[in-house]
């Protein structure tokens, strides 16, 4: 069956009247981005913050109107919330200023996400490149392995890398209005990555991210879970921000290389998780060391010993060391976690250990 052309979806859009305006949502300005391909259209609406509780009903028809299109397999849409959108033309005696639904200005004073979870863990460095997600992916398997019930979240949206590191190229299913997270290495993950194309550039606003981190967390039907594992996107932002506030942590783990450089950023980050109440689980150094696959040889590329020193400065528990090795770049470039394709491998037996860390500091909560 061919899937319809975008002027049909917004057409079929057309016929959904904006709250605020009383137009229909394609002459009203909402559709922020309307992208349709393999029959799975992903859709933004263009709110202000303020507007999210009235625009809520709305999203959800979108989405049910699309998803009940010929040739549409699956239809996700989400609120974009700019903070600074021009608001909409008002209908005759409307009264100016009026707001519908509930105010979402301070974060703080809105209801706690993933409050059916166990223990929700962020996984967070000051800075990229310093192989977070491959932590991230790495710990939340080796969870799971334990018998644990383990979600892993991808909460970089600017830069999702979980679809490559867990081999997933599907898109998730919607059931009742939520999206269903993917079973996959014995875990529950959720990416945006698993929503839009690879390709596409993720040219949003603050707002709109922190409004699809958001969904990613409440708009998911994540089972009852032991432990959540958050992948955050590198630095000090809005996403640790928000999650600080609107989640309730059970601690932050980490992970910096071993050269002074990143570990300068690493106590950024510490310190950052510190002012907004947040336990820091401890610090992982990663690329701790490389060991020739030829001769066994070990070199200290980036230094040796830095993340531990700094986290006996910081008063913070030491995690432990994951070591520079070709196998574990080539788990992840194929989608299989060295915990699962060589689980008798140096960084296999590290990743372990650090999840024997992670259980200890838990369970000191």
């Amino acid at each position: 069956m061919p899937q319809p052309t975008p002027e049909q979806l917004r057409a079929a859009l057309a016929t959904l009247t904006d709250p605020a305006s009383g137009r229909d949502l394609v002459s009203a300005g909402r559709i922020e981005s309307l992208q349709l391909k393999d029959g799975l259209v992903q859709m933004a609406l263009r709110v202000r913050r303020e507007e999210a509780g009235a625009m809520e009903p709305v999203r959800r028809a979108a989405e049910a109107l699309l998803a009940g299109l010929d040739g549409v397999r699956n239809a996700t849409v989400i609120l974009t919330a700019h903070r600074d959108a021009p608001a909409p033309a008002q209908p005759p005696g409307h009264a100016p200023g009026h707001a519908h639904g509930h105010a979402h200005g301070d974060p703080r004073q809105q209801p706690k996400l993933l409050a059916n979870i166990g223990a929700v863990i962020a996984i967070a460095s000051g800075k990229g490149g310093v192989g977070k997600s491959t932590v991230a992916t790495n710990l939340a398997v080796a969870l799971a392995g334990r018998g644990l019930s383990v979600g892993l979240l991808d909460a970089d949206i600017y830069g999702p890398s979980l679809p490559q590191m867990l081999g997933i190229t599907r898109r998730p299913e919607v059931r009742d209005e939520k999206m269903l997270p993917i079973p996959v290495w014995g875990l529950q993950a959720m990416s945006i990555g698993f929503i839009i194309d690879p390709d596409t550039a993720m040219i949003w606003r603050g707002p709109m991210v922190m409004g699809a981190l958001q969904q990613l967390m409440e708009q998911v039907a994540w089972d009852k879970l032991d432990v959540m594992v958050i992948d955050l996107p590198p630095g000090t932002g809005d996403a640790q921000l928000t999650l600080a506030q609107r989640v309730d942590l059970a601690g932050a783990v980490i992970v910096s290389t071993p050269q002074d450089v990143a570990l300068a950023d690493a106590r950024r980050g510490v310190r950052m998780f510190e002012k907004v109440g947040v336990k820091i689980l401890g610090l992982v150094e990663n690329m701790s060391y490389f060991c020739c696959p030829a001769c066994g040889h070990r070199a200290e590329i980036f230094g040796h010993g830095g993340a531990r020193a700094e986290a006996a400065r910081l008063g913070v528990r030491f995690l432990g060391e994951i070591p520079l090795l070709a196998t574990l770049r080539e788990s992840g470039d194929a989608g299989t976690p060295i915990v699962v394709s060589a689980p008798e491998s140096p960084a296999a037996k590290a990743f372990q250990a650090l999840a024997d860390e992670v259980q200890t500091a838990l369970a000191r909560r």
